[in-house]
């Protein structure tokens, strides 16, 4: 009997693909979280959706002009959570890097974790945040 006719050969060849997939995630799709970068009159932000990260999981490094997050979305694997039907949410390591402008001052890039976004603050040097100059009046 060939596989297209026997139907309880191919639901079992099925049923094997299936635990293969469910049995565990797939942690070599490389993923990346999404980022926001806007900047005010003092600074540069930077905004990531890390859901589910740990904040111990998450290493920033400023080098070079170079702004480098670094972090690991692990799986919780529990005997409890069996009968996963689909596993979408991607999970392992994740880098990303930025360049920084030579604007910014790196001594004092601060960063806080909230609601699962990383919010980095890159604050402005002083010499390039802008400033008004006021016209000075000769008398003729």
């Amino acid at each position: 009997m060939s596989l297209t006719t026997d139907p309880v050969t191919g639901l079992r060849i099925f049923e094997d693909a299936l635990n293969r997939m469910l049995s565990e995630p797939r942690t070599s799709r490389p993923w990346s979280p999404a980022v926001d970068i806007f900047e005010t009159e003092n600074e540069i932000v930077l905004k990531a959706d890390v859901p589910a990260v740990d904040p111990k999981d998450i290493d920033i490094e400023v080098q070079n002009q170079t702004l480098t997050v670094k972090g690991q979305r692990h799986f919780e694997k529990s005997d409890n959570a069996k009968g996963y039907h689909r596993i979408e949410r991607s999970y392992g390591s994740f880098v990303r890097s930025f360049a920084v402008p030579a604007t910014v001052d790196t001594e004092k890039v601060g960063a806080d974790y909230k609601n699962g976004v990383l919010t980095i603050s890159l604050p402005k040097k002083e010499a390039a945040k802008p400033r008004q100059v006021k016209i000075q009046t000769v008398a003729n």
